[in-house]
């Protein structure tokens, strides 16, 4: 399996090296960590190139816009160039503790889509409370390669992500009981467009919700998706998988 998004950052954990290592125990053999701005960017890089199954994306996230210079996108383009990079992310808008810079994020999202685009890397997408201007931009910017992290909007809009050539990766969310919506997205979208991710150390699956997260819960996630499907959980490990590798091309 593969987590394909998460924060391996010192400032949450104290045994990184521990934690990449119990992951194979658990069938978790690549992560791909992702960075939000631009120390977190350099600092999940390194992390990348230390170790052979771990992969980044990096970006300035809409919580950064506000701390984000032009200089850091000039720093952030040049760390696109390192071959451990394999996608830009997370980027989007988060309307949801202010909109008041609601334009200084779309440029900044509009910014860093059209960078995707010429270093022809997908995008992670981080929407909260944002989807409609989220949707709107994407498309105008006609991206076709990427995918919604950690998707927790209606069924509508899945099909409309879906119909730009995006994925939907699914977290630990779906595991409440009260998450009625993305529990409904699994029911029908097709795992054609489904990816694992745990959002660590945020959003712990259950039985762990409200403690620290893991890459090594993806299993507890690829099996709720198989028990809301109805089918059998290595269906889910081996699609996921192949929808994770030819996107990011890992």
């Amino acid at each position: 399996m593969i987590d394909t998004h998460c924060h391996l950052e010192k400032e949450y954990y104290d045994d990184i090296d521990e934690i990449i290592g119990k992951c194979k125990n658990f069938g978790v053999d690549k992560i791909i960590v992702s960075g939000y701005n631009l120390d977190s960017s350099k600092e999940m890089l390194n992390l990348a190139n230390k170790y052979d199954n771990i992969y980044a994306t990096i970006g300035i996230s809409p919580q950064d816009v506000d701390e984000a210079s032009n200089n850091d996108l000039i720093l952030l383009e040049e760390l696109l160039k390192d071959k451990k990079v394999v996608g830009i992310g997370e980027i989007g808008l988060d309307y949801h503790y202010t909109k008041e810079n609601k334009e200084k994020q779309k440029q900044l999202f509009i910014t860093q889509l059209r960078l995707a685009k010429k270093y022809n890397l997908p995008v992670v997408i981080h929407s909260r409370d944002a989807i409609n201007d989220t949707y709107e931009i994407l498309k105008s910017e006609n991206i076709e390669c990427g995918t919604m992290h950690c998707y927790s909007g209606s069924l509508e809009y899945a099909h409309k992500f879906i119909d730009l050539g995006l994925y939907l990766s699914i977290g630990g969310v779906s595991t409440f009981k009260n998450a009625k919506e993305i529990k409904k997205v699994i029911e029908n979208i097709s795992l054609d467009n489904l990816l694992l991710e745990t959002d660590s150390p945020y959003l712990a699956p259950e039985p762990h919700r409200g403690k620290k997260n893991y890459p090594y819960y993806i299993p507890l996630i690829a099996q709720n998706i198989a028990n809301i499907k109805k089918i059998s959980v290595d269906e889910v490990k081996n699609k996921t998988v192949l929808n994770t590798t030819k996107l990011f091309d890992i």
